[in-house]
């Protein structure tokens, strides 16, 4: 069963000092990846083994370097979905996951099928943070393409995508709003951050 909550997620006030919570955190994998080797990158010359320093940062941070980047920029994603769509209570599965796999949960719509989504950018353990209703979940947005969950409560909201996208199910109801909120591409086919 399917419960909306409010005209939209924004608007409860939980939700809005998770996504600043959010916010803060993803801008600190920026800097947190970023800052060394740009201070050891400022030390070179002024201390002993500073371009060591540089350079072994930089091997180390590289390869993440441009996630968390993006993470941070698609954050504005996260808070267009949140002013668009309601927040609905619904029954969900969090699904085991082998190591190094993406998380995922599975909710049951009804007015579709069960719909499988990756939590991104990073694997959240959404079942165990604060939450005191596993088996429930909030989400916004729209079950095709993709959108936003939180446990109960809207404290804790992450951009969650669709696991195999279909670009088959372009068009109909609320495509032009998914468009306009960045969940689906110009092409049709729904986003991946």
């Amino acid at each position: 069963m399917s419960v909306t909550l409010i005209k939209a997620a924004w608007d409860h006030p939980p939700t809005v000092v998770g996504y600043k919570r959010l916010a803060l955190r993803r801008l600190g994998w920026v800097l947190s990846l970023g800052g060394p080797p740009v201070t050891a990158l400022a030390c070179i010359g002024l201390v002993p083994h500073a371009g060591l320093a540089f350079a072994l940062m930089t091997m180390l941070a590289a390869p993440l370097f441009p996630w968390v980047v993006i993470a941070y920029f698609r954050r504005r994603r996260v808070v267009a979905v949140l002013q668009a769509y309601p927040w609905r209570e619904l029954q969900c599965q969090h699904q085991r996951r082998p190591p190094g796999s993406p998380a995922t949960v599975a909710i049951p719509f009804p007015e579709s099928n069960t719909a499988l989504f990756r939590i991104i950018p990073l694997p959240v353990p959404l079942a165990t943070l604060e939450d005191d209703h596993p088996d429930r979940i909030w989400f916004a947005g729209d079950p095709r393409f993709g959108g936003v969950v939180s446990p109960v409560g809207g404290h804790y909201p992450v951009r969650v995508v669709p696991h195999t996208p279909r670009r088959e199910e372009c068009g109909g109801e609320g495509f032009e709003l998914a468009r306009r909120v960045g969940l689906v591409r110009g092409s049709g086919k729904a986003t991946r951050t």
